[in-house]
């Protein structure tokens, strides 16, 4: 494409300079031709007046003294009835520029220059021509290379963008090259980089989301079968079982959720749920895991609380209080019910040194942990409970009070 403007743009200047210096070159030519033989017509009428006036005069019309009135390199001859021609300078070969006139007492002039003079005239207009044609030549081969690789370099720019986008790197450049049809070609290009981004983060975010949500529950599950594993017990197997299962049924649910939530994270599948059915299980999944460490999971406060929410969402929230609770604190793992306005309230607390000072106001931000965690899960917690109308707080750092409101059922508020 650059050769192609290059080229192009020399063509143009080429024609133009050829028609023009054509046209020139014939105009000065028939210029220099005509002042040559006005200048030797004008000299001849001078002889003309010069001799005309000594004859009048009865002076002397001899060479020396009409010599000093004709230019040098021109050719004069005055023809004087009765006497003998007088001729002035050379007279020139080959062709000639001459002009012949009669004066009013009979004589004839005649001057003649060499038409090679006015040849090396125009030789030398020629040249200027030409130079000054070699110039604008050169002037547009300058032009012609600079805006080329004004044209090309952004397109080579951008070529070099949509290879970045499909390599996999996404970042938007932000180049503009002040030419508005590249402009526009560039911010679509960053607009699209800006999309793929935000899909590619949701693509990352979701993966972490579903390997955090997901552990939580395979954990669960895997210690309930090493209990069915451990015991002989048929009522034991059965009642583990459909614990199990229940996990199981949970498990699904957290997969509906996520995929869910990544078509369309304004959708919701709030309804009214038993708060305590919810709780009760979670109590259920953790105890053989608080056992394990010597550690108790217990529940207190108010009970027969109906609120609005998605269970499993709930359910994920809780889990993963209280795993923090086991994993980074200590002694019981404590889940309180209360009523607050029209808010049912879960507070998950545990009497282990709580949650740094420095980490209070940012504990829910992603990739924040104080524990060498992922520092996911209450980010992810958070957004599980935002995305029904409830919502997640740290009501207390040391020992740490975790809260979870959410609406509650119509028919219950006083």
């Amino acid at each position: 494409m650059r050769r192609r403007l290059i080229n192009s743009t020399l063509a143009v200047v080429l024609v133009v300079i050829a028609v023009f210096g054509i046209s020139l070159v014939i105009v000065e030519t028939r210029t220099i031709e005509n002042s040559a033989q006005e200048s030797v017509q004008s000299e001849a009428v001078r002889l003309v007046a010069i001799v005309d006036s000594r004859l009048a005069g009865h002076e002397r019309v001899e060479s020396e003294v009409l010599s000093d009135q004709i230019t040098p390199n021109r050719y004069a001859r005055v023809d004087i009835p009765g006497r003998q021609p007088i001729e002035i300078g050379s007279r020139p070969e080959g062709g000639v520029i001459t002009t012949t006139l009669k004066g009013e007492q009979g004589e004839t002039v005649r001057v003649e220059e060499s038409r090679s003079t006015v040849s090396r005239e125009i030789g030398r207009t020629l040249l200027v021509i030409l130079a000054v044609a070699l110039l604008a030549v050169i002037a547009a081969v300058f032009l012609a290379v600079r805006q080329a690789n004004r044209l090309t370099a952004p397109l080579i720019d951008l070529a070099e963008t949509a290879e970045r986008l499909g390599s996999g790197d996404p970042r938007p450049r932000h180049r503009r090259y002040s030419v508005p049809e590249l402009d526009r070609v560039a911010d679509v290009l960053d607009a699209s980089a800006e999309r793929i981004a935000r899909m590619l983060t949701a693509e990352r975010r979701l993966a972490a989301d579903a390997s955090h949500q997901l552990r939580t529950p395979l954990t669960a599950l895997s210690m309930r079968l090493e209990e069915i594993t451990l015991t002989d017990d048929p009522e034991t197997v059965k009642e583990e079982a459909m614990i199990a299962l229940t996990q199981v049924e949970r498990l699904t649910d957290v997969v509906q959720r996520l995929l869910t939530n990544s078509r369309d994270p304004q959708t919701g599948s709030a309804v009214t749920f038993d708060l305590d059915e919810v709780i009760k299980q979670q109590i259920e999944e953790w105890r053989p895991a608080a056992r394990a460490t010597g550690r108790a999971v217990v529940r207190s406060g108010k009970q027969g609380l109906r609120a609005v929410g998605t269970p499993g969402a709930v359910s994920q929230v809780l889990a993963t209080l209280i795993e923090n609770s086991l994993m980074h604190g200590d002694g019981t793992v404590a889940l309180r019910t209360r009523v607050t306005g029209n808010q049912a309230v879960v507070e998950v607390s545990d009497e282990g040194p709580g949650v740094p000072a420095d980490l209070g106001s940012r504990v829910f931000e992603r990739t924040v942990s104080g524990r060498n965690s992922t520092g996911l899960g209450l980010a992810v917690a958070r957004d599980l409970a935002e995305a029904d109308g409830g919502r997640l707080e740290l009501l207390q750092q040391q020992p740490p009070v975790f809260a979870l409101f959410l609406s509650r059922e119509a028919d219950q508020m006083d």
